[in-house]
Protein backbone atom coordinates (compact mmCIF):
# COMPACT_ATOMS: atom_id res chain seq x y z
CA UNK A 1 0.00 0.00 0.00
CA UNK A 2 1.06 3.55 -0.42
CA UNK A 3 1.51 6.93 1.56
CA UNK A 4 -1.92 7.59 2.99
CA UNK A 5 -2.46 11.69 1.53
CA UNK A 6 -1.06 14.21 3.25
CA UNK A 7 -4.25 16.66 4.80
CA UNK A 8 -4.52 19.55 5.73
CA UNK A 9 -5.69 18.57 9.09
CA UNK A 10 -1.91 16.23 8.98
CA UNK A 11 0.35 19.36 7.72
CA UNK A 12 -1.89 21.53 10.93
CA UNK A 13 -1.14 19.29 13.05
CA UNK A 14 2.52 18.69 12.32
CA UNK A 15 3.49 22.52 11.76
CA UNK A 16 2.04 22.83 15.69
CA UNK A 17 3.72 19.88 17.45
CA UNK A 18 6.85 21.28 15.21
CA UNK A 19 5.99 24.71 16.84
CA UNK A 20 5.64 23.53 20.55
CA UNK A 21 2.25 24.33 20.94
CA UNK A 22 -0.64 22.71 22.28
CA UNK A 23 -3.79 23.01 20.28
CA UNK A 24 -5.15 25.19 23.41
CA UNK A 25 -2.25 27.84 22.85
CA UNK A 26 -2.69 27.62 19.12
CA UNK A 27 -6.77 28.27 19.51
CA UNK A 28 -5.64 31.14 21.97
CA UNK A 29 -3.55 32.96 19.43
CA UNK A 30 -5.57 32.22 16.34
CA UNK A 31 -8.90 33.46 18.41
CA UNK A 32 -10.93 30.15 18.12
CA UNK A 33 -11.37 27.38 20.33
CA UNK A 34 -8.69 23.93 21.21
CA UNK A 35 -11.81 21.66 19.94
CA UNK A 36 -12.22 23.70 16.64
CA UNK A 37 -8.62 23.15 16.22
CA UNK A 38 -9.06 19.75 16.94
CA UNK A 39 -11.48 19.34 14.27
CA UNK A 40 -9.59 20.72 11.50
CA UNK A 41 -6.33 18.22 12.53
CA UNK A 42 -9.39 15.23 12.55
CA UNK A 43 -10.74 16.80 9.27
CA UNK A 44 -14.27 17.26 11.22
CA UNK A 45 -13.90 21.13 9.61
CA UNK A 46 -12.45 22.96 7.35
CA UNK A 47 -11.00 26.04 8.30
CA UNK A 48 -12.10 29.70 6.60
CA UNK A 49 -9.42 31.45 4.82
CA UNK A 50 -8.96 33.81 7.55
CA UNK A 51 -8.69 31.44 10.13
CA UNK A 52 -6.14 29.42 7.97
CA UNK A 53 -4.66 32.64 7.37
CA UNK A 54 -3.76 33.43 10.83
CA UNK A 55 -2.86 29.16 11.31
CA UNK A 56 -0.26 29.87 8.74
CA UNK A 57 0.82 32.68 10.47
CA UNK A 58 1.18 32.01 14.15
CA UNK A 59 2.88 27.86 13.03
CA UNK A 60 5.12 30.38 10.43
CA UNK A 61 4.54 28.11 7.76
CA UNK A 62 4.57 29.03 4.21
CA UNK A 63 0.68 29.08 2.59
CA UNK A 64 2.64 26.71 -0.19
CA UNK A 65 3.25 23.97 2.54
CA UNK A 66 -0.33 24.06 2.81
CA UNK A 67 -1.51 24.55 -0.58
CA UNK A 68 1.07 22.37 -2.44
CA UNK A 69 1.77 19.66 0.29
CA UNK A 70 3.09 17.57 -2.85
CA UNK A 71 5.56 20.18 -3.90
CA UNK A 72 7.59 19.62 -0.32
CA UNK A 73 9.18 16.25 -1.98
CA UNK A 74 9.63 17.47 -5.33
CA UNK A 75 12.82 18.58 -6.40
CA UNK A 76 12.49 21.34 -9.04
CA UNK A 77 14.59 21.38 -11.84
CA UNK A 78 15.51 24.66 -13.15
CA UNK A 79 16.74 24.98 -16.83
CA UNK A 80 20.49 25.99 -17.83
CA UNK A 81 21.09 27.81 -20.85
Amino acid sequence: MGESPITLGKLIKSARLEAGLTQDNLATRVGVTSRYIMAIENENKYPSIQVLSKIICTLKISADTIFYPEMQHKTVMTPTY
